[in-house]
This record gives structure tokens, sequence and C-alpha cells, in this order.
């Protein structure tokens, strides 16, 4: 049984299958060897922010307090839609934060998660962010050289191509093979004109096709998909006491259900395996 701590998003590294470690606290648990066995985990009734430490009665932004939601740059709205990055106004909550992680390099990418998907994310998120999104596969298409060019190469990609993961249809199975190298070459050829335009607003250096990428194929550790999926929160079932039958992107799948593990942030909480 692991000590009553801080939950945070699992940690991952690239397998096959995936290597999952649940980290409560300052402990980094391994989940893959527990699959087939009956865990426990337990919520204390806190929740602590994960920025600044307070006792929060709600979690805001998957894990802060209210008062870090309002003044962290990485709560900001332009977090989720990166074509609204204000960096460049001057109205950045925090320029410092946003120098280190929005203008560095940033990749526009193609995934099979729940089907055919594009998506951004930093270069230095790569493999992470594709797991936590339960992508069966993923590709570079474009790397762009800030979050907000990337986020505008993005918009124009998702007029032809989903840009949300449908999280139900991801943890009912692993999605129908797809050639995501020839979809790139459809999609780079229907935004032609928005790439160019792109090209004329940022200079020739905003962005760059990714020459001859290869796509990365993941596994998951799952042994049983639900027919059924049935989200499982700690506010509502403090105490989740179940068979763990798999995990993919940041959900357990258990007999009694499914659980997101990023969505509880900052609960505390324990592990017991039987």
């Amino acid at each position: 049984m692991s000590d009553a701590g801080q939950l945070r998003k699992m940690a991952v590294t690239l397998a096959a299958p995936v290597d999952y470690r649940l980290r409560v606290g300052a402990d980094e648990l391994p989940l893959n060897s527990l699959i087939g066995e009956r865990v426990k985990i337990t919520y204390h009734g806190r929740i602590e922010c994960i920025n600044c430490g307070r006792l929060t009665k709600k979690s805001y932004s998957q894990g802060h307090c209210y008062p870090c939601s309002q003044r962290l740059a990485s709560c900001d709205m332009c977090i989720v839609r990166p074509h609204t990055c204000h960096y460049h106004e001057g109205t950045c909550r925090e320029p410092d934060w946003g120098d280190a992680n929005c203008m560095q390099p940033h990749v526009v990418y193609l995934a099979n998660s729940s089907g055919l998907k594009v998506g951004v994310t930093r270069r230095s998120q790569i493999p992470t962010r594709w797991i936590d999104q339960g992508a069966a596969a993923a590709l570079p298409i474009v790397a762009a050289s800030t979050r907000r060019i990337a986020g505008l190469l993005e918009v124009a990609i998702a007029k032809h191509v989903s840009d949300k993961t449908d999280w139900r249809r991801m943890l009912r199975g692993e999605p129908e093979a797809t050639d995501l190298v020839a979809h790139r070459d459809e999609l780079l050829e229907a935004v032609r004109e928005p790439l160019e335009r792109i090209t004329e607003e940022f200079g020739p250096d905003a962005y760059a096709v990714e020459s001859d990428p290869v796509a990365v194929q993941i596994s998951y550790p799952v042994t049983e998909y639900p027919i059924k999926v049935r989200s499982l929160t700690l506010d509502k079932l403090p105490e989740i006491d179940s068979v763990l039958l798999g995990i993919k992107g940041q959900y357990l799948i258990l007999e009694a259900g499914v659980m997101n593990v990023r969505r509880h942030s900052g609960y505390v909480v324990s592990l017991e395996a039987a």
C-alpha cells in the first residue's frame, strides 16, 4: 500500500507496451505488473493545488486552486487553443513562462486515437503527448517556430480532419489502422493556400514540413476493453476497489469502470494492491 499523497498524471515511457507509473506524492508506483489484480484507490477527502499546495474544495485546470488557475499562464485558455496565444500582444500572464514554453519549437501532428485527428505539442513532449491521448499511431507533419504558429496551422488542417479525441471511443478498443503518411500528403495539399498565407505573415522560417517522418506505433497494456464505458470519479466514489484490466491514455480501465487519472490531479489518495 502506498502512503497517502497528492495524485499527478501518470508517468509514461514508450515501450511495447507503454510502461505506466502512478505518481502519488513523491512515489512512482509501477502499474503494469498490477494488471489483472484487484487494486483499491482511496480518496482521503483533500485536494491540494499542484502548484502552490493550498487546500481547495474544487480542482481547476486539472489540479489547481482557483487563484492559481487565474494567475498561471499554463492555465490560460490559449493552452488548449494554441492559435489564440497572445504573447505577441504583451498580455501573457507570465512572459518568462511563455518564453520557455510557447516561444519554442512546436510540432503539428496526425494521430490515430479514436480515429484520425490533428494536434499540436512541443517537440520535447513527443511521444508523451501522444501516449496521454491514447494514440495507436502518430506522425509529426509540420515543425513550427512557436506555439501560436503551430496553432494556426492546426486550425487550417482541422477544417479537414478532427482536432479532438473521442475518449469513450478510444477506450472501447483499438482504432482501425490508417495510413498517416497518405493522410499527411492529402492534408498538406488541401491547406496549401493557408500555409502560404502564414509564410507571408510570419516569414519563411515560420514553419517547415517534416521531411520523411516515420509514424510511431504505440501499444497499451490492456487485457480487456469495456463494452460500455462508465466513468468513475473520486468525488462520487471515494473508494474504488476493482480489478485493473488495463491502462490507456491517462485512464485506468477497471472492471467497475474507467478512471481519468489526470482529471484527479491534486487529489490526496493512496493505492493498495490485493
